[in-house]
């Protein structure tokens, strides 16, 4: 079984590292953009209570 040179070694080295690089960032982004949707959604839903629970008002 042949094998290529050191030159095309490499140029696939870093052809498959820019493939997984890429392929992380295509998971990442997507992911840190629906959780920052989900905490804006979470606080325009959230009821804020300003009493204090151990005060009775009158």
């Amino acid at each position: 079984m042949p094998h290529g040179t050191a030159i095309a070694d490499r140029a696939l080295l870093i052809i498959m590292m820019m493939f997984f690089a890429v392929l992380a960032l295509d998971i990442a982004v997507p992911a840190t953009v629906l959780s920052l949707m989900a905490l804006l959604r979470w606080v325009a839903t959230v009821e804020f209570n300003f009493d204090h629970p151990g005060r009775r008002t009158a």
